[in-house]
């Protein structure tokens, strides 16, 4: 039997059993791959990171991430947990005055910078999906009437690597009357090209936030998540494309999420533009280390 040692991990929190809890191997080597997606069933959280040796040398882990039904591409949660609990352990290298690490993912190399007390981390630039026509059928997912929807804000396909269909809503009160239907999903988007939802409002419950948010994929086995950072990309491109931004070339931008949950989460973004055109997105958060755990594999 080997001991597979994992850390505990609130992301995009500054307090215990806020945010969205990440478990992170620190070394996984050794685990296959169909060991690596039971253990993220097993623990069954939104996601479940894995940390092996790096291929090249200029980089310093491979970190592989699992829901509780597929192994993702990329993600913002894995990858900003990931780096936070490595530093836990101590196990990164010091670059210049600042902490960097450069994971391998799927996607390709992630770096991300650490500056107590926030980890940000770049995220691909957006590309936009056509507008949704059945707003009526959106509504319906959510449990809402399309009285809920706002007119002049359509509902869209957005990807930073992950595809979300976003829908706006006209207020807070419609956000908390969301009843998300499972079987309206699987006959509408099930099998789309941007199966996982993004409902927002303007209106905000934190002072300092941008955006109310809530997110569901139960395509990856997870129905409400309550701190994505691969959707927030998305959400501050589309504000940035419908000219919800202003004129300013650099935007911070801060994203509730969980509320209603009751695991209020934090995700900020910057994004960075030339005229109308997106260049830069980052994404990041805080981390708050809850708790230790271990599995006994014969491997």
């Amino acid at each position: 039997m080997k001991s597979f040692r994992y850390r505990l991990l609130d992301v995009f929190t500054n307090v215990p059993f806020g945010g969205n809890p990440l478990a992170v191997f620190t070394d996984a080597h050794g685990l296959g791959d169909a060991t690596m997606q039971s253990i993220a069933r097993e623990l069954n959280l939104s996601e479940t990171s894995f940390v092996l040796p790096p291929r090249a040398s200029a980089h310093h882990y491979v970190v592989r991430t699992f829901t509780p039904l597929t192994e993702l591409s990329t993600g913002g949660l894995p990858t900003i947990g990931t780096a936070y609990a490595l530093a836990l352990e101590e196990r990164l290298r010091r670059e210049s005055a600042k902490q960097r690490v450069v994971f391998e993912e799927q996607t390709g190399p992630i770096s991300v910078t650490m500056e107590s007390p926030m980890l940000t981390m770049q995220q691909p630039l957006p590309t936009f999906g056509s507008v949704f026509a059945e707003r009526e059928a959106v509504a319906a997912m959510l449990g809402l009437d399309t009285s809920s929807l706002p007119t002049g804000m359509p509902v869209q396909s957005v990807s930073c690597g992950v595809p979300y269909l976003l829908v706006p809503l006209v207020n807070l009160e419609a956000m908390e009357r969301i009843r998300f239907r499972s079987d309206i999903w699987e006959r509408v988007l099930a099998r789309s090209a941007n199966p996982h939802v993004l409902a927002f409002s303007l209106q905000c419950r934190y002072e300092g936030s941008s955006a109310h948010c809530r997110v569901f994929a139960p395509g990856l086995g997870v129905h409400e998540d309550p701190a994505t950072a691969t959707a927030a990309g998305p959400l501050v491109s589309y504000f940035a494309h419908w000219g919800l931004l202003g004129a300013e070339a650099k935007v911070a931008f801060v994203c509730e999420q969980g509320i209603e949950m009751g695991r209020p989460s934090f995700v900020h973004v910057l994004l960075e533009r030339d005229a109308d055109r997106v260049t830069s997105l980052r994404v990041g958060g805080q981390c708050v280390a809850v708790g230790q755990g271990e599995f006994q594999l014969d491997v």
